[in-house]
């Protein structure tokens, strides 16, 4: 009885020692196989100096999004938010020298800039005409003043829109990596407030954040300055009569009344460029020709002006009329030439490489 007793007893020690061992063994394993788990979510959470986006499971969802729509989380926008960089602009001191069309022919002969050439090479010089002159309405030759028009304003839509480009691919080096810098997040939120989207709203922001074609732009300009003869053109560098009602600008002679809008002013030629890819770039109006870009963007296809034209119905009040009209245009001055054209270095830009 007594042996029977302490073979029990024996045989409960030996259990309770199995058992804390195997408990013990748990509890160790436990610890070590959650620590790395609690290491790694302190420091992405509470040591990183960095913002963290997740950007790479963005960049897939928003380069493989089927549907294109860009206003399901839009704000209220505010042109003076909008165009803030340009309005700084607008206030400059800088007077700029209104050139005669001899001068400029001059200095086009000068620097060999001729149209012909950048047909076929497909390379602008990079002059920055700030203001067109007075004496272009009278150039009585009709080619002529077409031509003059075409070579001033080319190198300043081109030069936009290789800004734009920049812009893009710095978007797409940040979409590619997991977490931003304190710069990139600061840079992005100065797009976010140009581009008039929500903060964080990259998918968007890359619909906004594009080009538009060269042909389109010289038509719109053309068809809006009549060839850079218009009031609008000439004393306030309206190149594409975009309206304005808390910016500097001209009243039409023909408002009808109750009307409070102007054609708004620029400095120079160069803001009104900038400020009329930002209006296509971010008006609810020009939703479709955004969407519509983005699709041939998806189709890796080249923007044609032709396909992206029909989505500026609401630029005028003609409608479809002037969407014909801009078809024309493009067509009859062969401006789908233009279209591949890349600004060469400037002088200043070559000295920066030395």
């Amino acid at each position: 009885m007594k042996q029977f007793r302490k073979s029990g007893v024996l045989k409960s020690k030996v259990f309770n020692i199995v058992s804390r061992f195997f408990l013990s063994s748990i509890i160790v394993i436990s610890f070590f196989y959650t620590l790395p788990i609690i290491i790694n979510f302190t420091d992405k959470n509470f040591n990183s100096k960095e913002f963290t986006n997740n950007s790479k499971n963005i960049l897939n969802s928003a380069l493989n999004k089927d549907n294109n729509l860009e206003e399901d989380s839009l704000i209220e926008t505010d042109e003076r938010d909008l165009l803030y960089d340009i309005l700084e602009e607008n206030n400059s001191e800088i007077n700029l020298v209104r050139y005669t069309t001899s001068e400029i022919d001059s200095l086009f002969k000068e620097v060999n800039y001729n149209l012909k050439d950048v047909r076929d090479t497909k390379l602008v010089k990079p002059i920055g005409i700030g203001l067109l002159p007075n004496e272009i309405k009278s150039i009585g030759n009709t080619k002529k003043r077409k031509n003059m028009f075409i070579k001033i304003v080319l190198p300043l839509i081109v030069k936009e829109n290789n800004k734009i480009r920049i812009d893009r691919k710095r978007l797409f080096t940040i979409l590619s990596k997991n977490s931003n810098t304190i710069i990139e997040k600061k840079w992005l939120e100065k797009k976010y407030k140009q581009y008039g989207v929500r903060k964080n709203d990259l998918s968007t922001l890359k619909i906004r954040m594009d080009e538009i074609p060269v042909s389109l732009a010289i038509a719109q300009a053309a068809k809006e300055t009549g060839w850079g003869t218009s009031r609008f053109a000439l004393k306030g560098n309206a190149l594409f009569g975009q309206w304005t009602w808390s910016g500097e600008g001209l009243k039409p002679k023909n408002a009808e009344e109750g009307k409070d809008h102007k054609v708004m002013k620029f400095h120079s030629l160069q803001l009104s460029v900038r400020a009329y890819l930002r209006n296509l770039n971010t008006h609810s109006s020009y939703k479709n020709l955004r969407k519509a870009r983005t699709e041939l963007r998806n189709q890796e296809k080249f923007l044609d002006s032709i396909i992206l034209v029909k989505h500026l119905d609401k630029y005028a009040e003609t409608g479809s009329q002037y969407i014909e009209v801009l078809q024309q245009i493009i067509e009859q001055n062969n401006l789908k030439d233009f279209d591949e054209a890349r600004l060469l270095p400037s002088s200043k830009d070559l000295e920066s490489l030395i």
